[in-house]
């Protein structure tokens, strides 16, 4: 059975993570989200996430949290998309709701799902290339 917890070691946390994944990572956007991502080879075979709901869209916190733990919770139930086999990387994520509506979780997963193939896709591309 695969692990679908999300725990705090998979959480994009480091300052210094951050910045070099809006520095250098590529980006892309499937509504509601734009999302940035940055991989890099590492021995540690990685994947760590940040998840962030602008203030500016969502005024009130209620929502924001809303639409944050909807959009953990389609990660923590996909992340099976990025599993990878005898690749060494360290994958960098970060998951930005840009829409200024309040969506319902299934268009929220979809997106999420969306996500999570076209950057494994790129991944697997990548690692034909070497």
């Amino acid at each position: 059975m695969p692990d679908r917890s999300l725990p705090r070691s998979e959480r994009l946390r480091s300052l210094g993570a951050v910045r070099r994944l809006f520095e250098r990572g590529q980006s892309g956007f499937v509504f509601p989200f734009r999302y940035v991502w940055f991989a890099e080879p590492d021995a540690a075979d990685s994947t760590e996430v940040l998840f962030s709901v602008p203030k500016k869209f969502h005024k009130r916190a209620n929502k924001r949290n809303l639409l944050r733990r909807r959009t953990k919770e389609a990660y923590r139930l996909q992340k099976g998309i990025l599993a990878r086999e005898n690749r060494a990387l360290n994958l960098d994520l970060a998951l930005i709701y840009s829409s200024k509506e309040v969506l319902p979780y299934k268009h929220i997963e979809h997106a999420v799902r969306k996500i999570l193939g076209a950057v494994s896709e790129e991944l697997e591309r990548r690692a034909a290339q070497n």
